[in-house]
């Protein structure tokens, strides 16, 4: 089946079972790899290590702010 045969028939159900679909979709790709996970974790780990001992430094919120703004 294709993507644009299973989107005409999603279309078609009530809203209650559309918002399920939807859910287990976003569900779907929620799914973290353990491994990926594991070198965040580490590399979190690391990082706050590095900012605690004062070998890096934070940004301040509001520079943060005023780059996303941008």
């Amino acid at each position: 089946m294709q993507a644009e045969d299973i989107e005409k028939n999603a279309l078609k159900l009530d809203v209650i079972k559309r918002i399920h679909l939807v859910e287990r979709l976003l569900e779907s790709l929620d799914k973290t790899d353990p491994e990926v996970e594991k070198i965040w974790v580490a590399e979190s780990e690391k990082r706050y290590l590095a900012y605690r001992d004062g070998r890096i430094e934070g940004i301040p919120l509001e520079q943060i702010v005023k780059n996303i703004s941008r």
